[in-house]
């Protein structure tokens, strides 16, 4: 089903709706049965106070009723009364239930005329009570409302006045009361349900372009965007589903430009790889030949194969460093070790390869130890990448400068800097820098740095330095 959510939203809104409207229904019958009932229980002791007020005053003045008879002669003006009361039936009697007279034009009054347990009430009334009740029925054959009054004489009860009403008033009138109620709720349902079905499927239209959203970024399609910006969860869920398209977006370009990399390394590589191998090659087959007549030459020709076969070492031992390094089941050879005896030593080794080009290298350390805990080769070969990174671009007769200051290395050199475009991609893996004095480089050395650095819980910075070169820290 296309709405099927929009369908569940109004029958849940319409299905509360109906429960809200029975509950409704139900206090609202019993609170206006009982108002009805409480209005008419007042209007019958309103009367009934009338009734016996009169009652009292025939009895003093001997007033005479129209029947003639002892008892309407004695109570004349309380049986006019009674007869015109419009609702219901009237008795007054005494404590032995005697009928003393009815109102209606009852003249000959008869016990059985009297509601059911009249009894019990006329007993309440000669208490001084004045008492209702609900559960007669007689002669009405329907649920009635009997009152039972006491008229006093002398500070005393002389008789007792029995009202009955007739219940089928009042549930007439609760009749029409539910029957606006039943109309009302049902236009209430009526006009919810033309209301509801919009309003969920207004609810469910954002769910929907998320959905597309969705199948598109399955697709592959990392540009869509959902269009949902609503302050509440569901543009919540969007907003998500919109984060989510960016940064698949922006994983698809670094994706993309790894690959690139990394085609550029394997043919950068390949490159590097077959160029000892083939100087290898044509040297031996020169030498295997007899091409190559005099000592001197041969001495030429193995020179030049050492050469070569250290330069291709090196590739290898670089491809496999960062190989062990980037394994999660390499470990390293971590001891309590003085940080200043590593620097030291490979400034030493450094200072070597630093002759040729007439580059003094010096070394600033603190008088006490440094301590830390680490791998010694690791650290070593972390520090000589970045001497040689520095001695290959400095220019001949310049100056490096190693530091360490507090917990933090610095190796500063003098060379021509870094292209800030290049800065971000310095520890690619597959990044190599195209420099003219950077020809005979692998591209994996601040790699092979990054991943001894990480593995220490150390932090590299590389940047430009004012006055020109490359400063490094290495903050341990």
């Amino acid at each position: 089903m296309r709405h099927r959510i929009a369908f569940r939203l109004a029958l849940s809104f319409l299905l509360l709706t109906l429960a809200f409207s029975l509950v409704l229904g139900a206090l609202f019958v019993l609170m206006f049965r009982g108002s009805v009932i409480d209005n008419k229980k007042q209007e019958m002791l309103a009367q009934a106070q009338a009734v016996a007020g009169t009652l009292v005053q025939d009895t003093w003045t001997g007033g005479k009723g129209r029947g003639g008879s002892p008892q309407r002669e004695r109570y004349g003006s309380a049986l006019q009364l009674l007869d015109d009361m419009s609702l219901g039936n009237a008795w007054i009697v005494d404590e032995s239930l005697q009928l003393t007279t009815s109102g209606r034009g009852a003249h000959t009054p008869s016990y059985a005329q009297l509601p059911p347990d009249a009894d019990a009430v006329v007993k309440q009334v000669f208490e001084g009570k004045t008492v209702f009740s609900q559960r007669f029925s007689g002669l009405m054959d329907s649920a009635t409302l009997t009152l039972g009054y006491p008229v006093m004489r002398d500070e005393a009860v002389s008789a007792a006045l029995l009202m009955h009403v007739p219940v089928s008033g009042i549930s007439s009138a609760i009749l029409q009361g539910s029957s606006m109620l039943f109309y009302s709720v049902l236009a209430a349902l009526l006009l919810s349900a033309m209301v509801a079905m919009p309003l969920a499927k207004r609810l469910v239209r954002p769910l929907q372009r998320m959905q597309a959203t969705a199948l598109r970024l399955a697709q592959g399609e990392y540009d869509v965007q959902t269009g949902v910006h609503t302050q509440d969860e569901i543009g919540q869920l969007a907003q998500a589903l919109d984060t989510l398209s960016v940064r698949l977006r922006e994983a698809r370009a670094e994706s993309q430009r790894l690959d690139k990399l990394r085609r550029d390394f394997i043919a950068n590589i390949s490159h590097e790889l077959r160029t000892p191998v083939t100087v290898i090659r044509g040297s031996l087959e020169a030498l295997n030949e007899g091409v190559v007549g005099t000592p001197e030459q041969t001495a030429q020709y193995h020179a030049q194969m050492l050469a070569e076969s250290r330069q291709l070492e090196r590739l290898v031992n670089d491809l496999l460093d960062l190989s062990k390094l980037q394994s999660a089941d390499y470990h390293l050879e971590k001891e309590q070790l003085n940080i200043n005896e590593v620097i030291s030593d490979a400034v030493r080794s450094a200072r070597q390869m630093a002759q040729d080009k007439h580059i003094d290298i010096s070394l600033t350390l603190p008088d006490q130890p440094m301590p830390v805990t680490g791998d010694y080769g690791r650290l070593r070969q972390m520090v000589m990448i970045l001497l040689a990174n520095a001695i290959k671009f400095s220019p001949p007769d310049s100056q490096v400068e190693v530091t360490l200051t507090g917990r933090t290395l610095q190796v500063a050199d003098r060379g021509p800097g870094i292209d800030p475009e290049v800065l971000p991609h310095l520890f690619d893996r597959f990044h190599r820098t195209r420099a003219e004095n950077n020809k005979d480089g692998s591209g994996l050395g601040l790699s092979i740095l990054k991943e001894i650095a990480d593995r220490h819980g150390i932090q590299v910075h590389i940047d430009n330095r004012e006055g020109g070169g490359t400063v490094a820290q290495l903050t341990l």
